[in-house]
């Protein structure tokens, strides 16, 4: 059994969407502010059975209490008509709510025939919405209309009084919890595909759903570790306290104490060294973990546990965990500090991951857990849901991907396959992200609002399905060696991509070297203020992510080379030659396949953009070669020489450069325009990444000249990034003035 996927409607920025579980892990990313944590707290609220009293006004789409408010504005007319509100069908269209849906087999039927909807179930998903609702919509009105009408009394007196409440939404950021709950509804599988919508003859179940079919476990981003000399450090957070919870639970001496319990504690009276052996003892194979994730290190000092006489609090005192700096096996105490002075990141790493093993523990009710099950507690539930909020957080890069990579098989350690362990990990970590796959990724990206009525919200893009399934125009090779190239791709790279605002592309070292210092010189207030992610891919690849980029749904530039060609042979290009060009790009990704260089010289800027995608290649630089006033148009081939076309002045002083650069200069010393395009061309056969470094190195990047080709795409991914900031779509100029 597991669960297939949840739909999440009208909570925050989720204002509808679905989210897929991956059979073991899924990673939440995308950019700030994106959504990824409005799922989480989603999936908290509504499934964790300890925190489903934490839901607030805020947790409502904000665009929908306008509608909510209306609803209470009517409620004081007299015409029954006129009064909205008053059916639970209208709330649920607005309120927050969750739609789980879960895989399970035939011969699991005992475990789910409360939500089997039909006897002619054959084991398709069973889905059931958790809806957050008036418990008593009637006694929601009376109570509202009565404090409201109260406070309308006092502010006619003085109508610069502005008191509680003032619409229903202030009303109910106060008592929320008093008028609302949460009630739960079968679904119609064979409506799976679509947000269903309950009507008045939908029943609710009478008890929560989920008891008995999973365990949901959470490890929020605050995880209460902070600096233990600094004023808000607490004791709380340590990890003594966590071991001395876990040995409570699971290994308590006192609790149904066995032979080996009984030793423990009659050696406690003899030797307070005999107990620690027995606390060294009992700790062995959940320290052991620990050290499966690369803790300790070489470096690093190794953990032992130290007492006290009781044999509960003894773990939960300043030194109960001590660090040996010297890795001599504690044999001299001078070497041994308190774990509030080792690292951060290593206690964070070590919280999280004994979280884990707690959590399993608890699920699997190992130890002294499973002797103290009651009948109401006799069976384990068959799936096991964690939920992990930015496990980056105070971990070093390495320490990240190692924690993803190994984090799924601490929470399977020593569990049967007749259980399913599903881990939801949401992060802004690009090496989280790179580390996990590409098929365990879930996009979640920014949709601006496209009325003044509406606020923005998010999108999610199940990233394992981004390249499709094959068809007549795209075979299952040609869709299958695209989803490997990228797949291959991002595991080379940071997937940085994933939490930016834009993106882009670039075919080689030179570009990925210089635009960053144009951003930063030339659009210090704008671009330079945003995420942009560069990836370098190269002409003959760049097209292959097309499927990926198009989903994301980022503004992307993709920075390429027209490659000009004369019967399949490369060559300087010029107009009226009648050349072709050779790039990949170009053609697959942008449909220029069968055109001329000069139709692609000649294209309008329109015709450069495809969704939200646009291309910037080499076009013709009027250039004044002799400073006499006169320009002619020079085609580079390459970025690096329409590097060296746009800033002739500069080339022309390099006299003590080397390389690449220094063959440019002496190109610059030609005696006309030609003959310099052409030298500059045979000078690109040399190391274009040493240009650029040589080139960076000879001239302070302020001073370079952006080639207008690259210029162009900048400000086109400029204004597209302040567009897309937007939380409201700018309404069309009619509209704005009325004359719709």
């Amino acid at each position: 059994m597991k669960i297939k996927f949840v739909g999440v409607q009208n909570f925050r920025k989720l204002k509808q969407c679905r989210i897929p579980f991956g059979d073991k892990e899924t990673l939440f990313v995308g950019a700030n502010n994106s959504g990824k944590t409005s799922a989480i707290d989603a999936l908290i609220n509504f499934l964790d059975t300890e925190k489903q009293k934490r839901f607030s006004v805020t947790d409502f789409t904000l665009s929908n209490w306008s509608n909510l408010n209306e609803y209470a504005e009517t409620w004081g007319n007299n015409t029954p008509e006129d009064v909205k509100g008053t059916e639970l069908h209208e709330w649920q269209r607005l309120c927050p709510s969750i739609d789980v849906w879960l895989d399970a087999g035939v011969s699991e039927v005992q475990k789910v025939a409360h939500l089997i909807p039909t006897l002619k179930w054959n084991g398709e998903p069973l889905g059931v919405r958790l809806s957050y609702q008036p418990k008593d919509i009637d006694k929601l009105r009376e109570s509202y209309l009565q404090e409201h009408e109260a406070a309308k009394l006092l502010t006619a007196q003085d109508e610069k009084l502005s008191l509680w409440p003032r619409d229903l939404k202030d009303y109910l950021d106060k008592e929320l919890k008093t008028h609302f709950e949460i009630r739960a509804f079968l679904l119609d599988p064979s409506q799976i595909n679509y947000f269903q919508v309950l009507d008045d003859k939908s029943l609710p179940l009478e008890a929560y759903p989920f008891n008995g079919i999973f365990n949901v476990d959470t490890i929020e981003a605050q995880r209460g570790f902070t600096d233990p000399n600094g004023e808000n450090g607490k004791a709380g957070g340590s990890l003594s306290t966590q071991l001395s919870e876990y040995y409570a639970r699971h290994l308590n001496p006192t609790d149904l104490p066995d032979e080996d319990d009984i030793k423990a504690l009659s050696a406690i009276h003899e030797a307070q060294s005999l107990f620690d052996d027995r606390l060294e003892s009992s700790f062995k194979s959940a320290l052991g973990e620990i050290k499966t994730l690369g803790y300790p290190g070489f470096s690093d000092p190794d953990i032992k546990l130290s007492s006290k006489v009781n044999p509960i609090e003894s773990l939960n005192h300043d030194a109960a965990v001590i660090f040996d700096v010297q890795k001599q096996s504690f044999g001299n105490s001078v070497f041994s500090l308190p774990e509030k002075y080792n690292g951060l990141g290593y206690k964070n790493l070590i919280h999280i991951v004994f979280k884990l093993i707690t959590y399993r523990d608890k699920w699997q009710r190992i130890g002294k857990a499973q002797r103290r099950r009651t009948e109401a507690d006799i069976a384990i539930e068959p799936i096991h849901l964690v939920l992990i909020e930015e496990p980056e957080a105070h971990l070093h890069a390495q320490v990240q991907q190692v924690f993803i990579r190994k984090a799924y098989d601490v929470l399977r350690k020593g569990v049967g396959d007749n259980f399913t362990t599903q881990m939801i990990v949401s992060s802004h970590s690009s090496y989280i992200a790179h580390e996990a796959g590409f098929d365990k990724l879930c996009y979640f990206k920014r949709k601006p609002a496209t009325n003044t009525a509406e606020v923005s919200c998010a999108e999610v893009v199940d990233l394992s399905m981004v390249f499709g399934v094959s068809t007549k125009k795209s075979p299952v090779d040609k869709v299958e060696n695209t989803k490997k190239f990228v797949s291959r791709y991002l595991k080379t790279t940071h997937c940085d991509l994933f939490f930016a605002n834009g993106i882009i592309l670039v075919e080689g070292a030179a570009e990925r070297m210089l635009i960053p210092h144009f951003i930063s010189n030339k659009y210090s207030e704008s671009l330079n203020q945003s995420y942009i992610s560069i990836l370098e891919v190269g002409g003959a690849h760049a097209q292959r992510l097309k499927p990926l980029i198009m989903a994301l749904g980022l503004p992307t530039l993709v920075v390429t080379d027209t490659d000009a060609t004369f019967n399949e042979n490369k060559i300087r290009p010029q107009r009226g030659k009648g050349y072709s060009f050779g790039s990949d790009t170009l053609k697959d990704w942008f449909d220029l396949k069968g055109k001329k260089l000069d139709d692609v010289l000649d294209l309008s800027e329109d015709k450069k953009i495809i969704g939200n995608v646009r291309a910037a290649y080499q076009c013709g630089i009027e250039v004044d070669y002799n400073n006499d006033g006169k320009t002619k148009e020079a085609i580079p081939y390459t970025f690096e020489d329409a590097i060296a076309l746009t800033n002739l002045d500069v080339f022309k002083k390099l006299t003590s450069s080397t390389g690449m650069v220094k063959k440019m200069y002496k190109a610059t010393l030609e005696d006309d325009l030609d003959k310099c395009s052409e030298k500059l061309y045979e000078a690109l056969d040399g190391t274009k990444a040493k240009m650029a470094l040589d080139l960076l190195y000879d001239v302070d990047p302020e001073n370079l000249k952006i080639p207008e080709y690259v210029k162009q795409g900048l400000d086109w991914l400029n204004n597209e990034l302040e567009l897309s900031n937007l939380d409201i779509l700018a309404l069309p100029k009619e509209k704005e003035e009325g004359n719709e």
